[in-house]
């Protein structure tokens, strides 16, 4: 009988980078500058990026989205629970976010609140998207509460609290609470006044019955929805919880959504829920709609936040993988795809910062371009995220078709922030009626866009010939192709006055003069030395 043979390795592990450690503030110039630019603070930024660049919370975010949240409708006995179980990684993600600010720094009235809040939903949309729903609405939500001082009283001081509190306890008896919103129905979708559900007055309160096809975050402590009383469409505040007993909301089951896998959106009915009027009778969407402003500005956020993360884990993987006898990083066609796809992802942070720099201001001109650019850069920002998600998928190969790596979770997110919050043609429908009855926003607009003269040629004769091709505004079938010209127009504004001249000259080349082709790296002429050391 022959000796047993020794045990070979079956392979080594060669060619392969090690795994990326992000640093989300330190390794990311654009952001640094943009926050500088913008006014916002820095240091609070920064705070949130290191504890969010922790390995613990990476993890956490991994976990959050491997494990979903569970509906739990009864006890053991039968009686209705209503409630759904996280992983205790959401809650670490949650906790994390508001502790840091993320939805209080806006209203402590220090100077860039809205900018430094707008950072936070970038960064923390790199980690774990999912967790970040909640805390936005919570953040939008102050200025709609604040149309009621009595409710404003008991609410917003919970609201902006740097704390998170999961309990089941009704608002009076928490340290700090979450918000979220309740509106779509099956019939209308973005048409909300054809909302059904009723709203009976009951004393000084109502009684909410109904069904809402879309509740995200069914477990925070109230809910701003629409419903019809007697006066018409009419804002409403839900608690979740009331003193001694659970109001009557409903949950009917969880959605098995694409993406978004941590965050329980669920299928709601209101089964005569208690609930206070927000506002006047019949006014419920003008009410509304302030939170609505603020929570585009998270999801005008939020595409850059996953652009950022899936450049960079592209980037990292080019830079420590080579082929053909030299780097990825090192082959002219992937630097020309990554700088190309750079461009996309500096021009939505440059100008959502920009953007979020207009709500911190006070001035009607503030307001009014805040309104205008939010739909605008919502709208650019989220049509480019996609496809920069899959292009960089591409770029690692079969590894960044599989779960090892987080370009899958962003694949599946990249869709979702186009669609929350008024989707492509709702966005750019508003896009015009805002500039046709707005005209501070139309003049604001225009000055913003006016503001870049003088510094680069091609932008200079772009800007021209766009207001040669729409002297007013476009009919509707055009109003696509009028919202992506016009917010590449002021993305490119803002990159020329805030960016290098390799990225912002390649970006008036690239998406303004149209010197490149219909897919990614299909260009000539960009920096890409210059481009790819800012990723």
């Amino acid at each position: 009988m022959s000796a047993p043979r020794a045990e070979l390795p079956t392979h080594t592990v060669e060619n392969q980078p090690a795994p990326r450690r992000p640093d989300l503030w330190q390794d990311d110039l654009p952001l640094r500058e943009a926050v500088t630019a913008q006014n916002g603070q820095s240091d609070t930024v920064a705070a949130l990026a290191a504890r969010l660049s922790t390995p613990d919370m990476v993890e956490a975010g991994r976990e959050a989205n491997r494990h979903p949240p569970e509906l739990r409708l009864f006890d053991a006995g039968g009686r209705r629970l209503d409630e759904v179980a996280f992983h205790p990684a959401y809650h670490q993600l949650m906790q994390a976010g508001l502790e840091a600010g993320y939805s209080a720094v806006a209203w402590e009235d220090a100077p860039g609140g809205h900018v430094t809040h707008a950072a936070m939903v970038y960064v923390s949309s790199q980690v774990e998207p999912g967790a970040c729903c909640p805390m936005t609405m919570t953040y939008a939500a102050v200025p709609a509460i604040r149309t009621d001082p009595a409710l404003a009283a008991v609410w917003e001081p919970k609201l902006t609290a740097r704390g998170y509190d999961p309990r089941v306890l009704p608002v009076t008896q928490k340290p700090a609470a979450t918000l979220g919103m309740a509106m779509t129905e099956k019939q209308g979708g973005s048409d909300v006044r054809a909302n059904t559900t009723r709203a009976e007055p009951d004393g000084e309160a109502y009684r909410l019955t109904g069904h809402k096809w879309f509740c995200s975050a069914p477990m925070c402590d109230g809910f701003l929805t629409l419903a019809q009383a007697p006066g018409g469409l009419t804002c409403f505040l839900v608690p979740r919880w009331l003193e001694g007993e659970r109001n009557a909301m409903h949950l009917m089951r969880l959605k098995d959504k694409l993406g978004n896998r941590a965050n329980a959106s669920s299928e709601i009915e209101y089964n005569g829920a208690l609930a206070c009027r927000l506002g006047d009778e019949g006014q419920g969407v003008r009410t509304i709609i302030e939170m609505v402003h603020h929570t585009r500005l998270d999801v005008a956020l939020a595409p850059a936040g996953l652009m950022r993360a899936a450049l960079a884990e592209a980037a990292h993987w080019c830079r420590g993988r080579s082929a053909f006898q030299r780097r990825l990083i090192d082959q002219p066609l992937m630097r020309a795809v990554l700088a190309d796809l750079a461009l996309d992802w500096e021009g939505a942070l440059a100008l959502g910062l920009r953007v979020a720099k207009a709500f911190d201001g006070t001035a009607t001109e503030d307001r009014a371009f805040a309104r205008i650019a939010v739909a605008l850069a919502k709208f650019l920002s989220n049509k480019r995220c996609p496809n920069l998600i899959y292009e960089c998928m591409e770029a690692l190969g079969g590894v960044g078709y599989v779960e090892d790596t987080p370009l899958p979770l962003l694949y599946r997110e990249a869709p979702l922030n186009s669609i929350w919050e008024g989707s492509g043609n709702v966005i750019c429908l508003d896009i015009l009626r805002t500039l046709a009855r707005d005209p501070i926003a139309a003049a604001a607009l225009q000055a913003e866009l006016d503001a870049a003269r003088g510094a680069s040629r091609n932008y200079d004769v772009a800007l021209d010939q766009h207001g040669a091709r729409w002297p007013g505004l476009p009919v509707e079938a055009e109003a696509r192709w009028f919202a992506e010209r016009t917010a590449s127009l002021l993305t490119a504004s803002v990159l020329i006055r805030t960016a290098p001249g390799a990225v912002s000259d390649g970006y008036v080349a690239t998406r303004v003069v149209g010197a490149r082709g219909q897919v990614a790296g299909s260009v000539a002429g960009l920096d890409t030395e210059a481009i790819l050391a800012r990723i």
